[in-house]
């Protein structure tokens, strides 16, 4: 990794590196035939701060029939109008934490992510430029936190754990900071990011 990421080299590393190679599934286990898969799009929000960079994340609330508490990149199902992921994943962004398109520059995706629960969610990676408000829709974020890029890039943070589930052992990354436990689907884009980042451009 560069020893200081910074705006000016993601945009000049997303416009040279070789498009992602396939993802990394950090929670491995049976999953549906992509013929099936549902289309989502979520919004990998990278945000310049005096400190360094970081990245913006949710958590989703407790009485949500899904995925309930967990954390999460803004995000969600595509609708037949959006014209693409970029579409649906700041649509789904806005609405569920008010997050205005202006403020996002967009960089490019990462490789899709197939889920065990249906979903082929497409990463849509951009630069969110300061200042902005937020403004969570509550029934779906409890609340909204960052987490430092530089963190998120070390692979030293990127912890492999396993729980028994449905009968199955199940393998995840999971990466603990200020309190919060990214695990999962999330985790795995976050690897996947940073499998990205780490490789040379042209």
């Amino acid at each position: 990794m560069p020893p200081a990421l910074a705006p000016e080299w993601l945009r000049r590393h997303f416009a040279t590196a070789p498009a992602p190679a396939e993802a990394i599934y950090g929670d491995h286990g049976t999953r549906p035939e992509a013929s099936v898969l549902t289309p989502a799009s979520v919004l990998v929000p990278i945000v310049p701060r005096a400190a360094g960079m970081a990245v913006l994340f949710t958590q989703r609330t407790a009485h949500l029939k899904a995925h309930s508490g967990q954390v999460a990149f803004p995000g969600g199902r595509a609708e037949p109008h959006d014209p693409g992921p970029e579409a649906t994943a700041l649509r789904e962004t806005q609405e569920e934490i008010g997050l205005h398109p202006r403020h996002v520059e967009l960089l490019g995706r990462l490789p899709d992510y197939h889920t065990r629960t249906g979903f082929r969610i497409t990463p849509v990676v951009g630069l969110v430029e300061p200042p902005f408000e937020l403004v969570p829709d509550f029934n779906e974020v409890e609340r909204i936190f960052e987490v430092p890029l530089a963190f998120l890039m070390d692979p030293a943070n990127h912890r492999r754990d396993s729980r028994q589930w449905q009968g199955e052992m199940r393998w995840f990354y999971t990466m603990d900071y200020g309190g919060h436990t990214i695990w999962g689907a999330t985790a795995g884009m976050v690897v996947n990011l940073y499998r990205y980042l780490a490789a040379p451009g042209r």
